[in-house]
Parts: C-alpha cells; structure tokens; sequence
C-alpha cells in the first residue's frame, strides 16, 4: 500500500545475534552424570555382595564343625587378625619389593618387546625364547637365583623380573602387531622416525594391549614375589612371605588365613584401583564407553 512503510532492514548485530542463537540451538544438551557417592556404589556393590556371599558360606562350614577351631577358625576371628602391626611393617617390605621389581621388569619388558617389534630379525631369534619363559614357572627360578645372588634381596628381585618382563614384552608386541598400517605411514608421512615413531605412533596404538601385557606382568610378579618370600628370608625382614611361612610352622590358623587374605586384598586393590581405571580411561578416550 501507499501509505505502508517499508520494513526496516535488520542491522548487522542482529544478523549475528540470530545466527548465534541458531549454533546455541544446534548445542546436544548434557545430561548430568550421578554423583561421586553413586559412582562408587555402583561400582562397589558388586564386590561387597560377592564378598558377603564368601564370608557366609565360609561361616557355614565353620559352623559345620568340618575342622576343628585351630585348622579352620570362624572369619571374624580372620577378619581381626588383619589388624596387626607386624603385618604393617610387613606390608612395607613387600610392596617396596613389588613396587621395585615390577618397575624393573615393566622397563625392561617394555624394551624388549618394541626391539622386537622394529627388528623382523631379533623377533625371529628370541621371540619363541620370550614365549618360553613367560610359561615358565617361577618357582623353577629360584635355584637359580639362589645359586647366583645367595640369599639376598637381589635373588628375589631376579625371580621378579624374570617372570614379570617376558608377559609385558608380548603384551606390548601382540598390540604393535594388531596396529593398523596406515597408522604408520602416516606418522612417517609427517615426519616420525626410530624412536619419535615409536613413542608417538607404536606405543599410543598399542596402549590396549600393552596395558593387559602389564596387568598379566603385575600378577606373574606378585606370584613370583609371594614364593620368593617363602623360600628366601633375608636376616630379620619380616615381610608378608615370611609372616605366613612362620604361620604355618607355629601352627597358627588365623595369622596364616589373616596373612591370606591379606595377599587376597593387595591384588584386588591393585587390579580395581590401577589397572581397571587405567583401562576404562583408555576405552573411553577411544570411544568405547561414554563419557
């Protein structure tokens, strides 16, 4: 119409307010995840009611009378023999051990398995070597081990290392094996070579495997470390392997299971609070769990 008036044109300002608000809108909105106490009782739960189910059924055959108190005591006598002091000072000395000797054979793996995977060569000559003493058992290695360090810490740490390191090498080399090609070619497309390669391309693709490799290494090591404290007592160490050697020898029931359990507990603890988080963070970062 004549007398109409023209619409105004829409300044720049509100160009760029519309289209903001048009990206705002395009936003997926977050659902708030479960809070901290809910994420650890969803993930305990399930522990505690199997362990709760094991102290029952351990009750019931103490109730049975099948063994007699002083072979066979009731799990809360158990249960309190974990509050010891002896097995705190003893806890020390292990996990100082375990803690060194898996250190060792995780660098010493470690290397092993990414020459391996670099050199067809040396795969050839000792890959089947690696195999061979991973399947090993670790209690054929202390004669060994005594006869060359005596009784000594260093003779400990050898059995350690040996039964630890080759599972981590193969962990590392099945995970270099399974790497898609062109992940390499595309790190040497933009320049990785030797060792940047191998840090940046090769490790990184191999993380799952290598993870499964240490988790198998932890427990070959642990076994290996629960023998090597059995067998080798080093002066007036009193460390877990001995507390439950001289348990058995004085005929202590609840010491030995309390020392049990406590070795029961340490490898639960290690698996649920390292290793699993370590491989739920490597799953979602690729994708495979939510966030």
């Amino acid at each position: 119409m004549p007398g109409d008036a023209m619409p105004a044109e829409p300044t720049s300002d509100a160009v760029l307010e519309r289209e903001l608000a048009g990206l705002d809108a395009l936003e997926v909105p977050t659902v708030a995840g479960p809070s901290l106490p809910a994420r650890l009782w969803s993930a305990a739960w399930p522990g505690l009611l199997a362990t709760a189910i094991g102290l029952f059924l351990w009750q019931c055959v103490y109730w049975s009378n099948w063994k007699p108190d002083w072979v066979l005591p009731a799990p809360i006598d158990v249960i309190k023999g974990l509050w010891r002091w002896e097995l705190v000072e003893g806890l020390q000395i292990t996990m100082r051990r375990a803690a060194v000797g898996f250190g060792l054979a995780t660098a010493i793996g470690t290397v092993i398995g990414l020459a391996m995977s670099q050199s067809s060569v040396l795969r050839r000559a000792i890959g089947s070597f690696i195999t061979g003493l991973q399947t090993m058992p670790s209690i054929v290695w202390f004669p060994l081990a005594l006869l060359l360090f005596k009784l000594s810490e260093a003779a400990i740490l050898f059995v350690v290392i040996i039964g630890a390191a080759p599972s981590i090498a193969n962990g590392l080399l099945a995970g270099v094996d399974n790497l898609p090609p062109l992940w390499l070619r595309a790190g040497r497309v933009l320049g990785a070579r030797g060792l940047s390669l191998s840090w940046n391309v090769v490790l990184p693709g191999a993380l799952p495997s290598y993870v499964a490799g240490l988790k198998q290494g932890w427990a070959f090591s642990w076994r290996s470390l629960m023998a090597g404290e059995l067998l080798v007592v080093i002066g007036t160490k009193q460390s877990i392997g001995f507390l439950l050697d001289r348990d058995r020898t004085l005929g202590d029931a609840v010491g030995l299971q309390s020392t049990m359990l406590l070795i029961l507990i340490i490898g639960i603890i290690v698996d649920r609070l390292i290793f699993a988080n370590i491989e739920r963070a490597i799953a979602r970062r690729r994708g495979l769990l939510a966030t």
